[in-house]
């Protein structure tokens, strides 16, 4: 009996011993893992007209920030930008890129635009190849038989956009952006009767203004028809939102510049 009580005793302490050991041992945390930030290049804006430039950088991810005594009209022109085109940042939201112009060939109207519609982040330059961990190597395949591979097919060309009328010095209408007609009637239908004048809004309506403007005075294909729409919708912006005089006189103004010239 007590042989018995005493390899009792023995086995119950070292039960609680190896329960002890269990509790007291912390659990090892999951390492984290960094996740790289996706990457942004830098467009080239240089040289281009201020209402196109805006329009680059906003397809692009990008916010921006006008400096200098040139403001940011939309007839003004990109002298410079920092970083520089081709710059690899990380994309930390909307990167803000700080721009530079001087005076366009045409006249400085309406309000400039010195800062992008949405707040910018700042600009974080991205790691470069070299400090990235080495990719595992990858195991050896056996190559698979070629197989014959069909000629590629040309893709049908743009729609040719002749000028209206030719301006000396004007840039030619970019044929990846949709046609002023058709950038007028979006316009147009994008201003349905509940939609309010939120300060969203009214830049949305403006950028699009500008543009079609500008375009027009440019010679751009179509631009006196598209600014008959646009005189449309200002008129509308008029009765729903209760401004937009000055915006419809200034396309009054365009449409009989562009009338004049395409005679």
């Amino acid at each position: 009996m007590a042989v018995i009580g005493l390899v009792w005793l023995f086995a119950t302490a070292t039960l609680t011993y190896a329960a002890g050991e269990k509790l007291a041992t912390p659990a090892k945390a999951p390492l984290a893992v960094a996740t790289p930030r996706p990457t942004l290049v830098v467009p080239d804006i240089r040289g281009q007209a201020f209402v196109f430039a805006k329009g680059i950088l906003e397809d692009g991810g990008f916010a921006w920030r006008v400096q200098g005594s040139v403001q940011g009209y939309s007839t003004n022109v990109v002298s410079s930008q920092q970083p520089a085109a081709g710059t690899r940042v990380a994309d930390t939201g909307a990167p803000t890129l700080t721009l530079t112009m001087h005076r366009g060939t045409y006249a400085q109207e309406g309000t400039p635009q010195n800062t992008s519609p949405y707040a910018g982040t700042s600009i974080v330059l991205a790691k470069s190849a070299s400090a990235r961990a080495k990719a595992p190597a990858m195991r050896k395949t056996v190559p698979r038989a070629k197989t014959a591979v069909k000629p590629a097919t040309k893709r049908p060309t743009r729609r040719a956009r002749p000028p209206a009328f030719v301006l000396a010095g004007a840039p030619k209408e970019p044929l990846n952006e949709i046609p002023l007609t058709v950038r007028a009637r979006r316009l147009s239908n994008w201003l349905t009767p509940s939609r309010r004048p939120t300060a969203a809004n009214q830049r949305y309506w403006l950028y699009q203004h500008a543009w079609i403007v500008t375009g027009a005075k440019f010679g751009w294909w179509h631009g006196a028809a598209a600014l008959r729409v646009l005189i449309n919708v200002d008129h509308r912006v008029q009765s729903q939102w209760g401004l937009g005089v000055r915006s419809e006189s200034v396309a009054r103004g365009a449409l009989a510049a562009a009338e004049a010239s395409g005679k």
